[in-house]
């Protein structure tokens, strides 16, 4: 695996991955993706010679942008919809036009302006299918995540705390041994 390609045809050839970005594109919401671990754990999973298990997932983590709608039982009202579509998936939605409050940032321009303020950039990741296509949304590229390497973002550098903190909570080195932290 050597490219965003790669990665939207691993995705594309597992078919729970696709049966959840399916129930997500049949919602139409705007600017939509599923990203972090989702994306994330499936690539390390497949570069230690294992198959993606989406059924280790803590959450899956649905994105989208929609200025005019920002009220959270707006995403929970999603999510429960999500629910019914996919039973037993620990589905959590975000709109990522409120989400900068949170982060204490200005308002973001769209789902990929907030993709690109999560913590590392091997998470900084997410997919779509748009017309069948797994499309990959990957502000800070994928070679990190390919390279099986976890930093910070540029929106995370200052923050070491909150990445360590991440780390250490996390256990991917644990799941992961072929990992490396960079911490620059």
């Amino acid at each position: 695996m050597q490219s965003a390609d790669d990665i939207a045809a691993l995705i594309a050839r597992e078919p729970r991955m696709m049966a959840l970005l399916d129930a997500v594109a049949r919602l139409h919401l705007p600017d939509s993706w599923i990203g972090a671990g989702f994306v994330r754990n499936a690539v390390w999973d497949v570069l230690h010679d294992r198959p993606p298990d989406c059924a280790r997932l803590n959450d899956v983590d649905v994105v989208f942008f929609d200025r005019a709608d920002q009220r959270r039982a707006r995403e929970q009202a999603i999510e429960a919809d999500l629910a019914r579509e996919c039973p037993g998936v620990p589905w959590s939605v975000r709109n990522q036009a409120r989400m900068h409050l949170r982060n204490g940032d200005g308002p973001y321009a769209d789902t990929a302006e907030a993709v690109a303020r999560w913590p590392e950039t091997a998470t900084a990741v997410a997919a779509r299918l748009i017309g069948g296509r797994v499309e990959l949304l990957a502000p800070h590229g994928v070679d990190d995540l390919l390279r099986l390497i976890v930093r910070p973002t540029p929106a995370f550098a200052s923050r070491r705390a909150v990445f360590e903190a991440r780390l250490h909570a996390k256990d991917w080195f644990g799941r992961w041994p072929r990992l490396t932290a960079v911490r620059d």
